[in-house]
């Protein structure tokens, strides 16, 4: 009994013994230089003597003074005379986002609290280190420090670097109030500093301030791996080592917009209004539409910010306005805005119209003062439509043909005998009553008999072909098209697109209507589009015939067929 109970004890020594071996007894913590400089990364190792997790330490209690990288996480196990030891170690790169005194506060693990660290950070810019020839470095500038809100300034990042750059990343300014937006690609070079050599790379930002007030620009971070010159001397395989830094904090002052400023606020280097028609015209018709198109372009402004313009179009007009369209682009460094305004236009009456001048303040960011952007005002002749009015077929029909031969012969009888012309002529009022009331009883007959055989030669409204065009982007065909739909189902002869719309609501159909007769008017007909049309026409049709759908829109028309 005894025997079998000494292997049992001996199991539970030796793991009384590894637990004991395996608990913490201290903790620490230290950071690899000190002081340090403004902008230098400082690297914190907190090393504990047992094998722990790695999230068993915060580091977010540094997030006031330090921008933290991501911490790395190591253990090691070490065998010497039969005796194990085991460790965890935390490294971390951390950025003071100020000079001065800063603390490090103590860490806790298991019981066990690490010392606080003082760390004197020094007020000495980057210029320190590229005179000791440091290998890798950022500079930070803006381009103006004096803004309004909205005003849009480049803010310009460079990493200098003479080694041999693995990789990186780059994080993005911070200000608190601004929307901050990266312009263009990163632009490659090189610069001779303090007599080194440095290859550079270069980003370019735009900040848009919101409020009124001074703000700091906390710089970006750059974390990235170059080659370890040390090691590459004597190791073809050789080891990289990371590298972190910062650039510098870059203070701004920002003005509130002026109380006297007209109109909405806009702040640009530079803004033109430009003016285009289509087709291009010296004068209107009547009921034929043209396309105004307002172009508004703005240097050093994002497309968000251009306001909408105020046109002022006189009565006498029917308008048909798109929504407008905005872009933006860069262009040599700077970005530039772009707002276009188009508008179908359609006289009604005949006369002379008189287009006001389009006037847009906007305040001059280069000379500081209000500025103004102007459209000349235009004077423009509508002519009357050329068309005229039909002649009615059955008034003229009403006309029987032997009127004018009768009364001929009556003229001519009258200077022979007066006897013969009271008999004769009351006789051949009779005989001219009677053929008019047969010729008006049979009229009807006739008239009736008529659309018998006419639809044979009409051609009717086929919604297959409507889709077809517009998914060809076929204008002519779709505007075809819709006229027969207007002949077959509205029973109206239009004409022109412009004598549909006047039938049919006012929805997103008709809109395209009015783009698709634009369209059939510029000299660039070929890029019209019709997906969009379709759509609207889809819509209409479901909300003329409710409880329709897409699938079942071919059975609104059962006798329509091709041509």
């Amino acid at each position: 009994m005894v025997k079998a109970l000494l292997p049992a004890a001996a199991i539970l020594l030796s793991v009384l013994y590894s637990v004991s071996a395996f608990a913490m007894t201290s903790l620490t913590a230290s950071v690899d230089k000190n002081p340090a400089l403004q902008g230098e990364a400082i690297t914190l190792e907190v090393v504990a003597d047992s094998r722990l997790s790695a999230d068993a330490i915060n580091f977010r209690v540094l997030e006031q003074d330090f921008t933290i990288m991501v911490p790395s996480v190591s253990s090691s196990t070490q065998v010497i005379n039969g005796q194990s030891s085991h460790s965890t170690s935390w490294k971390v790169v951390l950025l003071p986002k100020r000079t001065g005194e800063l603390t490090i506060p103590t860490f806790s693990v298991q019981g066990f609290n690490s010392a606080p660290i003082n760390l004197k950070v020094l007020n000495e810019q980057v210029k320190t280190a590229t005179d000791a020839g440091a290998e890798l470095f950022l500079r930070s500038e803006i381009q103006q420090d004096q803004l309004y809100v909205q005003q849009l300034s480049y803010y310009q990042v460079t990493i200098f670097f003479n080694g041999d750059l693995q990789r990186g990343s780059l994080s993005e300014p911070q200000i608190e109030g601004a929307s901050v937006t990266q312009v263009g690609q990163d632009v490659e070079g090189s610069e001779l500093v303090n007599g080194i050599r440095y290859r550079t790379i270069t980003r370019r930002y735009a900040i848009i301030p919101q409020r009124s007030g001074n703000f700091t620009i906390s710089a970006p971070t750059f974390n990235g791996e170059m080659v370890d010159r040390d090691s590459a001397r004597y190791n073809y395989f050789a080891r990289t080592k990371s590298v972190v830094q910062q650039g510098q904090p870059v203070d701004i002052s920002v003005k509130a917009i002026p109380d006297n400023f007209p109109g909405d606020w806009l702040v640009a280097g530079l803004v033109t209004l430009t003016e285009e028609w289509s087709p291009d015209i010296t004068e209107l018709k009547q009921g034929e539409p043209v396309t105004r198109i307002i172009t508004l372009s703005a240097v050093d402004v994002a497309e968000n910010q251009l306001p909408e313009l105020t046109q002022g179009f006189p009565e006498g007009l029917r308008l048909y306005q798109e929504q407008p369209q905005a872009k933006s682009a860069q262009r040599n460094g700077r970005l530039v805005a772009q707002k276009v305004f188009t508008t179908a236009v359609i006289a009604n009456k005949a006369g002379t119209l008189e287009l006001p001048e389009v006037v847009l303040p906007w305040w001059n960011s280069q000379t500081n003062q209000l500025d103004y952007a102007r459209l000349a005002a235009r004077q423009l002749t509508v002519t009357a439509s050329s068309s005229a009015a039909p002649v009615n077929p059955v008034v003229a029909s009403n006309l029987p043909n032997n009127t004018a031969p009768a009364n001929s012969e009556i003229l001519s009888n009258t200077a022979s005998s007066n006897w013969q012309w009271n008999h004769l002529s009351s006789l051949l009022l009779l005989l001219w009553l009677g053929s008019g009331i047969v010729f008006y009883l049979l009229w009807p007959h006739r008239t009736s008999r008529q659309p018998v055989t006419a639809p044979a030669s009409r051609v009717k409204f086929n919604h297959n072909k409507l889709k077809a065009a517009c998914q060809n982007n076929d204008a002519a065909a779709a505007k075809a098209e819709l006229l027969r739909f207007a002949h077959q189902q509205l029973d109206q002869r239009c004409h022109a697109l412009t004598e549909l719309m006047a039938l049919l609501p006012d929805t997103s159909l008709q809109q395209q209507l009015q783009q698709l007769n634009a369209a059939l008017y510029s000299p660039h007909a070929s890029q019209w589009q019709g997906d969009a049309l379709w759509q609207s026409w889809q819509q209409y049709q479901r909300q003329a015939t409710p409880g329709t759908t897409d699938n079942s829109l071919s059975g609104l028309y059962p006798h329509s067929g091709a041509d």
